[in-house]
């Protein structure tokens, strides 16, 4: 599985800082998306124009991001409902520690082969 595993503690003490980060995923996906539309939009008739700089701003953002919840060892599971695993263990096997944004703590687990439906209460 994971290099690095956490207890709910450590991910616990984590949260404030993830949710952050997942508010600024979100965000920069929602001006992406934008762009990209206005892009779709504008192509057949002008060749699709110019973005604009918070367009690449927000693809910066994005990266940025992702790459420090990965550098983690954090699985991003689902950017736009903040969805993320913690590697860990529970009952002594490998397990990922289940938080979505908007839950007050890590309070589920799920085996690594079964996913968000598998959920079980730590």
């Amino acid at each position: 599985m994971a290099e690095r595993e956490y207890t709910p503690e450590e991910a616990n003490g984590l949260l404030p800082e993830i949710s952050e980060s997942l508010l600024r995923i979100r965000q920069a996906r929602r001006v992406i998306f934008e762009g990209g539309e206005r892009l779709r939009r504008t192509a057949p008739t002008n060749g699709g124009g110019a973005v604009s700089r918070e367009y690449w701003d927000a693809i910066d953002t994005l990266r940025g991001e992702i790459q420090d919840i990965v550098a983690r060892g954090i699985v991003l599971r689902d950017p736009e409902t903040g969805l993320i695993d913690f590697p860990g263990r529970v009952e002594g096997q490998e397990a990922f520690l289940c938080w979505r944004l908007g839950e007050d703590r890590v309070e589920w687990w799920h085996r690594p082969d079964s996913g968000f439906s598998g959920r079980r209460p730590l």
